[in-house]
């Protein structure tokens, strides 16, 4: 992989890191899956369901302007599903993060209250959003004695920047 200019760097880190974890994952029994701990958002499997279809939320507005609506009582999402939104998401994120300028905004339901958000605060939430949430599982792993996957930069760097 060549340099890349920094928001593509960021965003390019973070799909890695999802799809990292989301493959990790897969190869969990339907109980490790179940595991869960005290201050993490769910079992593996609730929060990396959330981060999915939270980053959906966030990219259908940040591309859209538009929230995203949800269908109501979605049908469990299998991992490949995951991978394959992840995907998807992730190098949307890639694209728009460049092209998002300072003073977009979007509409969003705070609470009741209608405000208007820069576009640059969703792509922020998008990266630290998962990132808390990817640590929360890696301590579950440990937790339940499997080895959790190196997200770190440097990991990165040598996965996609050295020979």
């Amino acid at each position: 992989m060549k340099a890349t200019d920094t928001l593509t760097t960021l965003f390019s880190h973070h799909l890695w890191a999802n799809l990292r974890l989301l493959e990790r994952c897969a190869d969990l029994t339907p109980d490790q899956m179940e595991a869960t701990m005290v201050g993490a958002y769910g079992s593996i499997y609730e929060t990396l369901e959330h981060v999915v279809r939270s980053e959906k939320s966030y990219f259908t507005r940040i591309r859209t302007g538009q929230m995203y609506r949800r269908p109501e009582n979605p049908p469990r999402m299998a991992i490949a599903e995951m991978i394959d939104s992840i995907r998807e998401t992730g190098t949307g994120l890639i694209e728009w993060a460049s092209k998002v300028q300072v003073d977009e905004t979007v509409e969003v339901d705070w609470e009741g209250t209608p405000r208007d958000v820069p576009k640059t605060i969703l792509l922020t939430q998008a990266l630290f959003h998962a990132a808390e949430h990817r640590e929360q599982i890696k301590s579950i792993m440990t937790q339940i004695g499997v080895e959790p996957p190196d997200l770190q930069g440097w990991e990165f760097f040598d996965a996609n920047y050295t020979e």
